[in-house]
């Protein structure tokens, strides 16, 4: 019997009907079976009909086939029992691509909830019982059954906000431009004059500057503009508020200078303010320089966030020198500030100081409030934070240091004469 056995597990031949004739390792031949369905006609006779088949050597998902056609249900008995409609095998439907399967704690196996994928994930097939994850520069669909690639986000020329910040910064800068050719145009007349006009031609330049250093901030981040923006950021404002500091400096020394026992005669003239241009921005340029020769700042794609956009921006590259830069700025700009306050006083005829002070406040504030805001947003709405910043800090300087002198040059002539000026001094002197 042991040897009959053992020779049986050895024999694999083809029949006449083409079947596969074998034992396997049990010595049990495979199991092929037809499923029948006993099935009534309307005329009384009844028969059984093959619906379907069994095949244990078929592959995996395909040993059991059934011809649904085939099959007829006795309507009247499904409904005689309460049934409404033909009864299911199982418990739950399919889970369609999309969702996967969740078994329900107490119930057969048959029995599931399809629960949809979360963002990210998707299934593609039918009763997954997982959900894949996406690769991070892919996203999943609507259907949740497909990865796709992400959006691409960034300031772009082509969208509502980098449209109107566009426009705002040539604005600005036009406007700076013009602002430069009416003083240009009046340099000979005392209100030009008194107010150190070659610091202001040299403020409306940087301002102008200022502003146009925005651009760099629009447009898909590429080596060259992430490199640029933020440097070139720091350098002009650092000069523009050195320009400020130089004409504050310059208006305290010209009026501490009319004492004929005062020191300050020493720093009348140009060297004052030229020593005061050199170090404000010599210091700030060193930093960027030293921040761009050591990490400069780089482009990359953001894949931090997992959402359906991916975020195209400018890697800062050394957050300690960047906050170098702003620090410095900053420390410039609260020392204009103070000069300036302490000299809001000085007769108003020949002082900037008042004007300075307000738009080193609004300049100040600015800042402040970018800070918090800037480290709150993510993508395109940080580096609008950031242009929104430079263009409101310089567009406050525009408006407080230059609009009055632009008003009595362009609309109130009469008011820019020597007699005018002299005279507005001594009243102011005659109320102290």
């Amino acid at each position: 019997m042991f040897l009959l056995f053992h020779y049986i597990k050895h024999v694999h031949f083809t029949n006449e009907a083409g079947e596969e004739i074998f034992f396997d390792a049990n010595g049990d031949p495979p199991a092929i079976f037809d499923i029948l369905q006993w099935q009534a006609f309307p005329n009384g006779s009844s028969s059984y009909v093959q619906v379907g088949m069994f095949d244990s050597t078929a592959p995996a998902g395909q040993k059991i086939s059934i011809n649904v056609s085939s099959i007829i249900w006795n309507v009247e008995f499904l409904q005689q029992n309460g049934f409404s409609q033909i009864p299911r095998s199982v418990c739950s439907e399919s889970c369609s691509p999309g969702y996967r399967k969740a078994p329900q704690k107490g119930q057969p196996v048959c029995c599931f909830n399809c629960v949809p994928c979360s963002k990210g994930e998707i299934s593609n097939a039918t009763d997954s019982t997982i959900c894949k994850t996406c690769p991070e520069e892919l996203w999943s669909n609507d259907n949740q059954d497909k990865c796709i690639p992400k959006m691409i986000e960034f300031l772009s020329y082509e969208e509502p906000l980098g449209v109107t910040l566009t426009v705002i910064t040539i604005f600005f800068s036009v406007l700076s431009i013009s602002i430069l050719c009416v003083f240009v145009a009046s340099r000979e007349t005392p209100i030009v004059r008194a107010n150190n006009r070659n610091l202001s031609y040299l403020l409306l330049v940087s301002l102008m500057l200022c502003f146009l250093s925005s651009l760099t901030f629009i447009g898909h981040p590429m080596t060259v503009n992430c490199m640029l923006r933020q440097a070139t950021f720091g350098t002009t404002f650092s000069f523009c508020t050195s320009c400020i500091l130089a004409k504050t400096v310059t208006v305290v020394v010209a009026f501490g200078a009319t004492n004929p026992n005062s020191k300050l005669k020493m720093w009348l003239g140009s060297r004052t303010p030229n020593v005061i241009l050199l170090c404000g921005s010599v210091v700030q340029f060193s930093i960027c320089t030293t921040w761009l020769a050591s990490s400069p700042p780089y482009p990359e794609r953001n894949t931090e966030f997992r959402n359906e956009k991916l975020i195209i921006q400018c890697n800062q590259g050394s957050v300690v020198a960047f906050s170098c830069m702003l620090g410095y700025l900053g420390a410039l700009a609260i020392i204009t500030f103070i000069v300036a306050f302490l000299a809001r006083k000085l007769p108003d005829t020949f002082n900037e100081a008042k004007f300075i002070t307000f738009s080193m406040l609004v300049f100040v504030s600015v800042w402040l409030s970018f800070i918090p805001a800037y480290l709150s947003t993510s993508g395109k709405y940080m580096v609008a934070v950031e242009v929104f910043a430079i263009l409101s800090s310089g567009a406050g300087m525009v408006f407080c240091i230059f609009f009055p002198k632009c008003y009595i040059i362009l609309l109130r002539p009469d008011l820019n004469t020597r007699e005018k000026l002299i005279g507005k001094a001594q009243f102011g002197d005659r109320k102290k």
